[in-house]
């Protein structure tokens, strides 16, 4: 923990929302100023050499020329391959900054899942003091996630926030500064889309790519089984090694994203299983907050709710809510309490 005056100390700062698809990059007076895919292209035979990042590095997925990779630096919310993600970390910040960050570097807030062990957050430390940090402040997502959505992280009374990542999903009840109980599971957007990805393959010989399911998601995607909605997927057929469509139903996407969508739902349970019974009474008058992008699966509100009997409700700007409260934390008026910030280190 450590004294409030050092954060002070930050000035402006800058707010990164790390995430498994996604970066953000928030800077204090000028909100959100980057918004890009978390990927990296780098040359097959010198995997270090890195030619593009984000938007330029997605536009090659699934279609790289030969001698080129296109690389997830973060897995599952934590980081995978520490050299290209400090490499990434670089290049948006110098983006964010509108210039290179100098011999004294920038201070840095970063965001990170409730699951990630202490050897993962080293990691996400030292990346970030590669890429040209001097001070790094991590905050756990689900609380930057409250923050962005406009929870009081001091609020005597219980409030509930459940951050559906691209690879996490934290579960967490805050109260008077505080983290009550809490759950995280690695599971998340990206595993919804592997699940499409694994029924095309089972049930008809159909290999796509990360790429396509992730777009039959957004289009036929639905929380709960049924739907009349129609969809053509193209693809290899394994069968003939050929280039194939098929039509694909809403109701068969939902049947192939039911494992995934059941373990969000049994997080949440787990997480108010172990919550005080106080602190259960203010959750039952004021519901569930979503956040993050499986918040916006169709259909996601209304199964929590009819697994929890509680009501939920989807956060305002669900998407941001985490780089957003982790920006309202850089904000030395804000009144945030030490005990939500996970760690600190600060060099130079």
């Amino acid at each position: 923990m450590f004294s409030k005056r050092l954060v002070e100390a930050l000035g402006g700062g800058i707010a990164i929302d790390l995430g498994t698809v996604n970066t953000l990059v928030a800077i204090r007076g000028r909100g959100i100023v980057l918004r890009e895919p978390t990927v990296v292209a780098v040359n097959a035979g010198q995997r270090r050499d890195v030619l593009c990042v984000g938007n330029e590095a997605m536009q090659l997925l699934g279609r790289a020329p030969g001698g080129v990779n296109v690389c997830y630096p973060i897995r599952d919310g934590v980081i995978c391959d520490a050299p290209l993600c400090e490499a990434m970390l670089k290049h948006y910040i110098q983006r964010a900054l509108g210039r290179k960050t100098g011999p004294l570097g920038v201070r840095l807030m970063l965001c990170l899942p409730l699951c990630i062990t202490d050897i993962e957050r080293r990691a996400i430390l030292e990346a970030a003091k590669g890429a040209g940090a001097r001070t790094v402040l991590l905050m756990e997502e689900p609380i930057a996630a409250a923050l962005g959505a406009g929870v009081s992280p001091q609020d005597m009374l219980g409030n509930m926030v459940v951050d559906i990542g691209g690879g996490t999903t934290d579960a967490a009840v805050l109260a008077m500064g505080g983290i009550a109980a809490n759950r995280s599971i690695r599971v998340g957007g990206t595993h919804i889309d592997e699940a499409i990805v694994e029924y095309m393959r089972r049930e008809y010989e159909l290999m796509i790519g990360s790429r396509t399911a992730e777009q039959v998601k957004l289009s036929l995607g639905r929380a709960r089984v049924g739907g009349v909605e129609h969809c053509e997927i193209r693809g290899r057929s394994l069968k003939t090694g050929l280039p194939t469509s098929l039509i694909v139903s809403q109701g068969e996407i939902g049947h192939a994203i039911v494992e995934p969508l059941r373990k969000i739902a049994q997080c949440v349970r787990e997480t108010l299983a172990d919550t005080p019974p106080e602190l259960a009474g203010d959750i039952y008058r004021r519901g569930v907050i979503l956040t993050g992008g499986g918040a916006l699966l169709s259909g996601m509100d209304a199964l929590l709710e009819r697994d929890t009997g509680l009501s939920v409700r989807v956060a305002e700007d669900a998407l941001d809510c985490v780089v957003l409260g982790a920006l309202r934390a850089l904000n030395a008026r804000d009144d945030i309490p030490d005990t939500l910030y996970a760690d600190l280190t600060a060099e130079g």
